[in-house]
């Protein structure tokens, strides 16, 4: 209950006190909290159910359970020490409503055996998953720290420095996860863990995939997987031929919601969300909150651009315009994109302009004379034009 937020451990010790002095065979602790107004019976029997669940937990040999760390709707997560190397892990338990679903068990087990294959600082570390009765779990790195998301809730949005570095470290995970041959499928900030000393780890590969795992992408053809407010255009559509830039999306959408405060497409249901990330334009960060870098602002819209292909193609580009960009330096892939050929046009059409005939009386010169004119104005603007190229081609 004190955990819960339900009671304070002042009212659980008044109400043990009350217990004890009233000497009542008859009357209990839960009768004692309720006529004091402590918890409602309806919140004492969801506690008792959840009680029940977490006893059930306490069956892992070698285990010793904790606390319950939080739950979704995939998966219930405990802080438990390991009793063979007296250390903390976290504890992921698939619910028992699951239990029988071959699907949901093959995708528990899944994320398991793509976490042990991956080994990186920047990637929540698994140690070990098994059975006991109808029960399957998940043992991993206990990470002591915060989500990126309850960072973003506590100071409504993080300054350019810190949401460019939460994102290198993250790039830095997705690029050993590329590498080995997975995509994640699911960046989000509730999906990226920051320790106490500031080391950031992706976490929850329930979703990834084997890029070469061409049966699972197959089956998976035209069906959505990821969240809403994050997911790429191409996992919208379903696409089977995912890759490292269907995870850079997601890392954009989460690097705009750190600099911004809020996500890059809202929606009134899921299925809006979606079509914003395939139709509408995104808002550029610095466009939604001032003093954001052009730097921090061009990454984030390379990241999320709707076409696969023109976004960074890997998380080593990526890396490497982050770099540039905590440094103060041009970038090297991302840019503001220049409409060099409607600047030449308008430096033609005010030179154009600026010519008037001087002696209606004489039109062979005149015409001749602006002509001349005319050929220097556009000669300038070619140049500038060449000049404008060769600064963009630099970048």
């Amino acid at each position: 209950m004190v955990e819960r937020g339900l009671a304070t451990q002042t009212e659980i010790d008044a109400a043990f006190s009350a217990l004890r002095a009233a000497n009542n065979q008859t009357r209990t602790f839960a009768d004692v909290l309720i006529d004091g107004q402590v918890v409602t019976r309806r919140q004492l029997a969801r506690l008792r159910t959840e009680a029940e669940s977490d006893r059930s937990v306490l069956r892992i040999p070698g285990y010793q359970i904790i606390r319950k760390l939080g739950a979704g709707a995939m998966a219930s997560v405990y802080l438990a020490k390991q009793l063979s190397l007296d250390r903390l892990v976290a504890v992921k338990i698939l619910p028992h409503r699951y239990s029988s679903d071959a699907t949901f068990i093959e995708r528990f087990y899944k994320e398991g055996k793509a976490a042990a294959k991956l080994s990186d600082p920047n990637i929540v570390g698994a140690f070990d998953v098994g059975q006991v009765g109808d029960q399957h779990y998940f043992v991993m790195e206990f990470v002591d720290g915060e989500t990126v998301y309850d960072r973003i809730v506590r100071f409504k949005r993080l300054r350019d420095k810190d949401a460019l570095t939460i994102t290198r470290q993250v790039a830095s995970a997705l690029q050993h996860a590329h590498a080995s041959g997975f995509i994640h499928r699911d960046i989000k900030p509730k999906n990226i863990m920051i320790t106490k000393a500031n080391l950031v780890k992706l976490a929850d590969l329930g979703l990834a995939r084997a890029m070469g795992d061409k049966k699972s992408a197959e089956a998976e053809r035209h069906q959505a997987f990821g969240t809403p407010y994050y997911i790429s255009p191409e996992q919208i559509r379903g696409a089977v031929d995912l890759g490292p830039p269907a995870d850079i999306y997601g890392l954009g959408a989460t690097l705009y919601h750190m600099l911004t405060g809020r996500v890059p497409f809202e929606g009134r249901t899921p299925k809006e969300v979606m079509q914003s990330h395939l139709r509408k334009e995104l808002t550029p960060p610095d466009q939604v909150v001032s003093g954001i870098s052009e730097g921090a602002a061009e990454i984030v819209e390379m990241m999320m651009k709707k076409s696969p292909r023109e976004r960074y193609q890997s998380a080593a580009e990526l890396l490497e315009d982050i770099d540039l960009a905590l440094a103060g330096q041009p970038l090297r892939y991302a840019s503001r994109a220049l409409d060099v050929v409607g600047i030449a046009s308008e430096i033609e059409s005010s030179a154009q302009s600026e010519i008037q005939p001087s002696d209606k009386r004489t039109p062979g010169f005149s015409g001749l004379a602006m002509a001349l004119i005319a050929g220097l104005a556009a000669l300038s603007g070619v140049l500038i034009l060449t000049l404008i190229l060769l600064h963009v081609m630099k970048r």
